[in-house]
């Protein structure tokens, strides 16, 4: 997966409480978990690493004597996490999306179940988008990564070579087969602005499947949430600011909000910018020029799963505020936050119109 973007998330998912999310030091280490020793009721935590980020697992349960249970259940999520790994991750050299970029032009290639939905469901936002959401964007995002590496921008004939291997109108999708053809030699698939949502998503239904419908799952700042814990209306998520970031105060709130049955992500360039030239640039690469955004912006979207809020939210980052807040506005059971930072870094909040109201952190 695209590790700088997983980096570079700005939700939070508040600690106290009922909360959820980034782990502070004394968290439970990937498997182990926390129980009542009375046996009542508690929050269960699990972590383990995929995707390039660090998976959380949060199970309520009635009793500790359903511990060992939810410890099952967790286990088999995370090998689900791990399974879809090993189709959409870029990093690894057996995965099946490397094995595709592979493959010569032209030739209808067999592919996994799996791949084919996330796939269909990505082309069809490339379509509504005009492309502002891309996963043939591979070869750009790949000549950004070394870009930003080497502090340099890449020279005009490299971006015009990743950009004639990109493009979501190069992709043929056979349905029956199920099997997809690739118009042009070396074109690669990125599917870092989807991949994290829908393995949340599959595994939240792994734990409810198991009898833990009370449960959520956050990959960096995709989280899938489920029946809220006992007592609970819903589970506090926190959302950081860019002017929190700005002030350099990351482990601050700039407020929550409460959801229960749903998705939320966030997507910005508030970690993993980088200046060259004298300009700004964010680890999100537009796909008219092949390099990140200038425009300072973090987006974060509220939804029916989580593969939604996570392509959304790349969606909206790259068409900005007015053509962003539209198409959120277009789609039922959606909502957003936009934050942009302005000239002297002043930060100005958009919302749609159901995004729930912001309370305090």
């Amino acid at each position: 997966m695209n590790r700088s973007l997983a980096a570079s998330l700005v939700l939070l998912i508040a600690i106290t409480g009922f909360g959820c999310g980034k782990s502070p030091s004394n968290a439970p280490a990937a498997g182990e978990s926390a129980t009542e020793a009375d046996g009542s009721p508690a929050l269960l935590t699990f972590q383990r690493g995929a995707m390039g980020t660090r998976f959380t697992i949060r199970v309520w349960v009635e009793s500790s004597a359903r511990a060992e249970a939810a410890q099952a259940a967790a286990d088999a999520a995370f090998a689900r996490i791990l399974d879809l790994e090993r189709i959409f991750s870029d990093y690894r050299a057996d995965s099946e999306i490397v094995k595709l970029a592979a493959r010569p032009a032209g030739m209808p290639v067999p592919v996994s179940r799996e791949l084919l939905a996330v796939l269909d469901r990505t082309q069809r936002l490339s379509r509504e988008t005009g492309g502002a959401f891309d996963v043939t964007l591979g070869p750009m995002i790949r000549l950004w990564r070394q870009s930003r590496k080497n502090t340099a921008l890449p020279t005009e004939e490299r971006l015009a070579d990743a950009r004639a291997r990109s493009g979501w109108q190069k992709v043929e999708i056979d349905r029956e087969a199920p099997a997809i053809t690739l118009a042009m030699d070396r074109m690669v698939l990125d599917f870092g602005g989807v991949a994290k949502g829908y393995a949340a998503d599959e595994a939240l239904a792994i734990l409810r499947r198991r009898g833990f419908p009370r449960s959520l799952v956050a990959g960096s700042g995709d989280i899938a949430l489920g029946d809220p814990p006992g007592g609970k209306s819903g589970w506090r998520i926190g959302i950081r600011s860019l002017d929190v970031a700005l002030a350099e105060t990351p482990e601050d709130l700039s407020g929550t909000v409460e959801l229960a049955n749903a998705a939320i992500s966030t997507s910005g360039d508030t970690e993993q910018s980088i200046v060259i030239g004298g300009v700004r640039y964010s680890h999100i690469v537009d796909p008219k020029t092949g390099l990140g955004l200038t425009e300072r912006i973090a987006v974060t979207v509220i939804g029916p799963d989580a593969a939604t809020t996570d392509s959304l939210a790349t969606a909206v980052s790259v068409l900005g505020r007015e053509k962003g807040l539209a198409l959120i506005e277009s789609k039922p059971e959606v909502e957003c936050l936009i934050q942009m930072a302005g000239e002297g870094q002043a930060v100005s909040e958009t919302r749609s119109i159901g995004f729930p109201a912001v309370a305090g952190p």
